[in-house]
């Protein structure tokens, strides 16, 4: 079997070595396509998704290889804000791996972490310095998306459009459940939507943007996804403010006074949110009402049970914390009966913290979550800033879009955490590179 494989593996070598932007495609094709490696070999103490993280893995050994070979890398790409605040992000990654509590597991998160970074933020963005190999990327992504969406759909019409438990597992085992499937579409719907408006397409190309589009919202809809819904409003209520060329000030002034104000009335806000008893159903709109509702609706009920957990993690070790990827091993003993529901289990073996900011919280301490909340801080800075010196219409609109998509993962990162998966992380770092690229070579004028 092994050997089998050897072919292909020395040509996926050779590939890499004269032609990484291909390597690099490749693995963008397969991200929707991948399967973990439990669905093919069950029983194993470890998983990954394949092809991709193979791939990705030979992508950072090459790398290196090339990084040593010419001395270095692009220095204005590592030494812009983003990038820093990525290598800070990573510095603590690497300093909790070490006093872990699950050396190994947090070593293979740090690893994985390292090779979605590499492959879709350093090598993404020399990949974009390219004529318009973004665009590619977006084709290509998206080309592959359709196809486990067709898959989805006509698995989910056996049981009924309308049937919203189906909805949860019908995608499998592409994606894990509905949840990874709604973010994921939901990054890629600006996107979409600004390229069927696109000035130097041609209609039949916007015109299939716009079919494409259509899809997707449709599968968006129908992933029965309430943080993935709500996400979207989300940045569209960016996009207004955006609109209205609100100063980055300005927004952030808004959003501390939000969340001041939340904070002062916090247990009047839990009273209200207490009335609300709509269960989530098949009807689309007591769906959507149901995401408030806390007394009741047992999935609202577990995500406050594991955010509990995460917090009370972190009060035991605030500093390093258990390690990263350690959450789903560790916070079982932090479950308090009182908060426990319906699809809890004693084990504690259903998960992760719902949260990707209260996960690395519990993993990394407090420097965990501010590390990557700087990561985001970064990159809303960088979008703003440059959005209002571009000139160019075509970049602007990337620049939005590709913002936008990452807004919708920064609010549903409130609510889940997937950034430990090849679906979200290769879009989410790919459209970061996007950002920095634009931002470095709108300075310096060379767009294409």
């Amino acid at each position: 079997m092994v050997i089998n494989l050897l072919p292909f593996a020395l040509f996926f070598v050779l590939l890499a070595i004269f032609s990484l932007d291909r390597v690099l495609m490749i693995v963008v094709f397969f991200t929707p396509l991948s399967l973990p490696l439990k669905e093919l070999a069950g029983g194993l103490s470890f998983d990954m998704f394949l092809p991709t993280e193979p791939l990705l893995f030979g992508v950072l050994l090459i790398f290196l290889l090339r990084v040593s070979a010419d001395r270095g890398f692009d220095r204005r790409i590592l030494s812009h804000p983003v990038s820093i605040a990525i290598w800070i992000y990573l510095l603590w990654l690497f300093v909790t791996t070490l006093t872990s509590t699950m050396f190994l597991v947090s070593f293979k998160f740090l690893l994985v972490r390292i090779w979605f970074i590499v492959g879709f933020y350093l090598l993404a963005m020399k990949l974009f310095d390219s004529n318009r190999k973004f665009d590619q990327f977006v084709w290509v992504y998206v080309t592959a998306l359709l196809l486990v969406i067709a898959y989805t759909i006509f698995r989910h019409a056996g049981f009924g459009l309308l049937n919203k438990q189906a909805a949860h597992w019908v995608m499998t085992p592409f994606f894990n459940d509905h949840t990874s499937y709604g973010a994921v579409l939901a990054m890629f719907i600006p996107i979409m939507a600004f390229f069927s408006v696109r000035k130097d397409f041609s209609p039949s190309v916007k015109w299939l943007a716009r079919g494409v589009l259509g899809v997707l919202f449709i599968a968006f809809i129908l992933s029965y996804t309430r943080a993935a819904w709500l996400s979207l409003i989300f940045a569209i209520g960016i996009w207004v403010l955006i609109l209205l060329k609100i100063r980055f000030r300005t927004m952030v002034i808004t959003a501390v006074s939000l969340i001041s104000v939340v904070l002062l009335f916090q247990n009047q806000l839990v009273q209200y949110l207490e009335r609300n008893e709509d269960e989530s159903s098949s009807n689309l709109l007591e769906h959507f009402s149901s995401m408030s509702n806390i007394t009741s609706d047992a999935s609202n009920l577990e995500r406050l049970n594991r955010w509990g957990c995460a917090i009370r993690m972190f009060e035991e070790r605030p500093v390093f914390g258990f390690g990263p990827g350690t959450y789903m091993f560790k916070y079982a003993p932090f479950q308090l009966s009182r908060d426990k529901t319906i699809i809890s289990t004693n084990m504690g073996d259903a998960g992760n913290a719902h949260s990707e900011y209260l996960g690395p919280l519990s993993e990394s301490g407090l420097a965990g979550m501010l590390t990557f909340l700087l990561v985001v801080i970064m990159v809303v800075y960088t979008s703003v800033k440059t959005y209002s010196r571009l000139k160019d219409p075509r970049l602007k609109g990337i620049l939005v879009s590709t913002f936008l998509g990452l807004v919708t993962y920064y609010a549903h990162g409130f609510m889940n955490n997937f950034l430990d998966t090849d679906k979200a992380a290769v879009p989410f770092w790919a459209f970061t590179a996007m950002i920095v690229w634009i931002d470095l070579n709108s300075r310096s004028a060379k767009v294409d």
